[in-house]
C-alpha cells in the first residue's frame, strides 16, 4: 500500500495516482526485496509532501521506523519516529545512515537485519 502525506493529512494512494519519480520507484523496488518478517510487520511506500521525502514506513512493535530515499548523493537514513516527543523535544530518532553503494536487494536485507537483530520485531 502506498501513503500519501500532504498539508498534515494522511491518505491512501490508488495504484493509478501513484507518483512515479525516481524516488518513488526505488522505494517500490526496495520494498519488493523485504523479508517477510518485514511485511508482516506493515510495510508501506509513504510519500511525506511535508517534510519532503519518500521511503518505505515499517509499523513496528516499538513505533513506526522509516527507511528514507536518498536524494542526490545523499545516504539513505533510518529514522524510528516516536510517538511522543522524548526529554529533548525530538520526534524522530535517526537510527543508522548508509551509502548508496548497495543494490535494492542488499538495502532491503540490511533494513530486515536491523530490525530483527534491535528488537523492532517479534
Amino acid at each position: 500500500m502506498e501513503i500519501k502525506i500532504s498539508d498534515g493529512i494522511v491518505s491512501r494512494v490508488p495504484g493509478a495516482d501513484a507518483p512515479m519519480n525516481g524516488l518513488a520507484i526505488q522505494a517500490r523496488t526496495v520494498a519488493n526485496f523485504l523479508p517477510l518478517s518485514v511485511l508482516r510487520a506493515g510495510a508501506d511506500i509513504l510519500h511525506n509532501v511535508d517534510d519532503k521525502y519518500t521511503g518505505i514506513r515499517v509499523n513496528t512493535k516499538l513505533g513506526p521506523v522509516v527507511l528514507e530515499m536518498p536524494t542526490g548523493d545523499a545516504s539513505y537514513r533510518l529514522v524510528h519516529q516516536l510517538p511522543e516527543p522524548n526529554k529533548a523535544g525530538q520526534t524522530e530518532v535517526e537510527m543508522r545512515r548508509f551509502p548508496q553503494i548497495y543494490k535494492p536487494h542488499g538495502i532491503a536485507l540490511i533494513l530486515g537485519q536491523f530490525l530483527e537483530s534491535r528488537g523492532f520485531l517479534s
